[in-house]
């Protein structure tokens, strides 16, 4: 048999298996959901020991658990070819947004129902559900050693909803097999959108002070509001920058348009390509016949690619230091960040996506964050391949089982396909 078609052979072996485990995979992400695993506050015991015994079921794995703060809990687990080759990551975080119990729920949070191929339970698609997809592809790859090379290791951060600092990023400083060669991510998305990259943010608060007074009299006072509106007015004119994206990636998001507008929202590809800035809190002043003396807002600034960090803090001094009783300051950042839209790890998934789909899917960017960024930080190229999100973060979160069974599927003939390359 030649080197080909015992490839062909491996990988309709492999999507086979992974699509007889359907009923396993259902189960697996049950077990998980049941689990809670609520950030705030981070406390991810139980759902990390679900998995890392769903993890230990694979022949050969060495799992290391790590507790960087207590309660939060993060897993890394090993499975070695046996043979010299590159190293492919799975990740996946175990937080979930809180239960939201009060939310009007017409299912258990914890319950994991199974109704009409839908699955239901907080955080089954941010993201237990992929979780348990790459668990599941990294189990059948397990049982076909011989069919590729290097090491596949699946990295489950305790911490990405507080923007993954004891979680993917502790394990990327502190854990030198917790990074390879390529990741691949099961977080939400879908099975139609393989995404790349994502925009950078920016988060500030400013302050503003004025002269109390009363409010007939103005002329005595200053109003630290007209001082804060001000100051947000020249924040809003950051959606004005100028972006110089490489041309690869405004192709790329112009060419997905069509597909990841139907699932996104219209305007998406727009959003992707300039800074948008949401004014998201507000507050000042005590009485409506008072001059405020005190103002505050604080602000989510996205960057997309083409814009840099040190462009956006420049036009904030620009806009906000002239202002009197003005002051600010950033308290959260990182650049936008992308993998190039031609690159192997990308090229693999659309293959594998192409195949059990029978359609391609296109590629895009990603306009909200998750840990694939953190992977790219430390030069790992990544790509973000998951369900379609129904209801997150609020009442009735559900997944679609079929997408579910599709995502394993390509997880798994993405890591074969990448690990089999010379």
């Amino acid at each position: 048999m030649h080197n080909a078609e015992r490839n062909f052979d491996a990988r309709r072996q492999i999507a086979d298996q992974v699509a007889a485990g359907r009923d396993t995979l259902i189960a697996m992400t049950q077990r998980l959901v049941a689990a809670p695993s609520p950030n705030p506050p981070g406390e991810v015991m139980r759902a990390a020991e679900v998995a890392a015994a769903l993890l230990a079921e694979i022949d050969g794995v060495r799992i290391d658990r790590f507790e960087p703060a207590p309660g939060l809990v993060s897993l890394v687990a090993r499975i070695d070819s046996g043979r010299d080759g590159r190293r492919l990551i799975f990740n996946g975080h175990l937080d979930t947004f809180p239960l939201g119990e009060d939310l009007g729920w017409t299912v258990p949070p914890l319950g994991g129902v199974l109704r009409d191929g839908k699955l239901y339970g907080r955080g089954v698609s941010d993201m237990k559900g992929g979780i348990a997809a790459s668990i599941l592809a990294a189990q059948v790859l397990a049982r076909h050693r011989n069919a590729w090379r290097g090491e596949i290791v699946v990295t489950l951060a305790g911490d990405e909803e507080n923007m993954g600092s004891l979680g993917t990023r502790w394990l990327l400083e502190n854990v030198p097999h917790a990074k390879g060669d390529a990741m691949v991510s099961g977080d939400v998305g879908s099975p139609l959108v393989v995404r790349f990259g994502e925009k950078g943010l920016c988060w500030i608060e400013i302050e503003a002070t004025g002269q109390p007074a009363h409010g007939a009299h103005v002329h005595k006072g200053i109003n630290a509001i007209d001082r804060l509106r001000a100051a947000l007015d020249g924040l809003k004119r950051l959606e004005a920058l100028a972006v110089n994206a490489p041309p690869e990636v405004t192709a790329a998001i112009m060419a997905a348009k069509p597909v990841s507008e139907s699932l996104s929202g219209a305007g998406e590809a727009e959003t992707l390509q300039r800074a948008t800035v949401n004014i998201g809190t507000i507050a000042g002043g005590v009485s409506p016949n008072l001059v405020p003396s005190q103002a505050r807002a604080a602000a989510d600034i996205r960057i997309p690619v083409g814009v840099t960090l040190d462009e956006v803090e420049t036009a904030l001094r620009r806009e906000l230091d002239a202002i009197d009783g003005i002051s600010w300051r950033v308290i959260e950042k990182y650049p936008p960040r992308f993998t190039p839209p031609n690159h192997e790890i990308v090229r693999h998934t659309v293959a594998a996506a192409t195949e059990i789909l029978a359609r391609a899917p296109v590629v895009n960017m990603r306009v909200g964050a998750s840990d694939a960024r953190l992977y790219r930080m430390f030069d790992v190229p990544s790509v973000v391949f998951g369900c379609t999100p129904f209801g997150m973060g609020g009442p009735d979160e559900h997944i679609l089982v079929d997408e579910l069974v599709a995502v394993a599927q390509v997880h798994a003939l993405t890591a074969l396909a990448y690990l089999s390359d010379p």
